[in-house]
């Protein structure tokens, strides 16, 4: 007596058919499709045993059911992406979703590096300086209207430049006449001195700090024989084309101070009212 060999699942005799061993237990096509067949997500029927299935997210289909929901190209060798769960060739998706690059008009395709900036996209090579024309990339820029420019470019097209070294001034800086300075440039003109933050003055254009300008140009006292300047609110007395610090102005003989009081000219001296009525020291 023949040993029976009949499918696991209807039990109908296997000799003479093709049929499928599963997990030691040999099934009849038709049964193994039914029990262990994925079901298409496009078309809903079986993935038969015979036919090519596609899998992606937890999904499966025919090979050919395997389709860009929009132009309907096979993508079971394509590069494709999901979107709402719909499978999209690349060009479907860069057409319906992708930027284009303001600079060439072409699509940004997904994955290459981009530039975003103020609702616009570049590509990364087409991001460039106005100037130099050369990829801005990662660095840093400036815009200006529609144009964009790398800093250096931008600071020597637009910054202003320092009045002495010509070069530009990208932060700070000192305004004289008008005219812009670096801190560091902006010295007296004799010591050579920072002007910035202090007291200064000029004579002939040129710039000076208060102590140059006093040793240089400000008459002397004609007492002690320092500069007269006048500046810091320090007042002094004039006669006769001399001046005195108002500390100074005082009478020769006996240092009384003769600021607001009269006094008497005697030669290079000057005398208070009591002095003057005495005359000469005598030996």
């Amino acid at each position: 007596m023949t040993d029976r060999f009949d499918c696991d699942n209807c039990k109908e005799s296997l000799y003479g058919r093709k049929y499928i061993q599963s997990d030691d237990s040999p099934y009849c096509i038709p049964c193994y499709d039914t029990l262990f067949s994925n079901t298409c997500d496009e078309c809903k029927e079986l993935i038969g045993h015979d036919a090519r299935e596609l899998f992606y997210e937890d999904r499966h289909y025919h090979e050919h059911c395997f389709r860009c929901f929009r132009c309907d190209r096979s993508l079971a060798d394509e590069p494709f992406t999901s979107q709402d769960d719909a499978l999209l060739c690349n060009d479907c998706y860069c057409n319906e979703f992708s930027s284009k690059c303001v600079a060439c008009d072409k699509i940004v395709m997904p994955g290459t590096r981009k530039l975003e900036y103020a609702g616009s996209t570049w590509h990364e090579g087409c991001f460039i300086c106005h100037s130099c024309s050369q990829p801005i990339g990662s660095k840093s820029f400036i815009p200006d209207k529609d144009e964009h420019y790398c800093v250096p470019c931008y600071e020597d097209k637009f910054a202003p430049r320092c009045t002495r070294c010509k070069k530009t001034l990208t932060k700070g800086g000192v305004t004289y006449r008008d005219e812009p300075w670096h801190k560091e440039c902006f010295v007296c003109t004799s010591c050579k001195t920072q002007l910035a933050g202090q007291h200064f003055t000029s004579r002939d254009d040129s710039p000076y700090c208060l102590k140059c300008f006093g040793n240089l140009y400000a008459k002397k006292c004609e007492a002690c024989s320092k500069p007269i300047t006048g500046f810091g609110g320090g007042k002094y007395i004039s006669f006769e084309d001399r001046q005195w610090h108002q500390p100074c102005f005082t009478c020769s003989q006996c240092s009384v101070s003769l600021v607001g009081a009269g006094f008497f000219p005697d030669g290079d001296r000057i005398l208070c009212h009591s002095n003057s009525k005495r005359g000469p020291d005598k030996e």
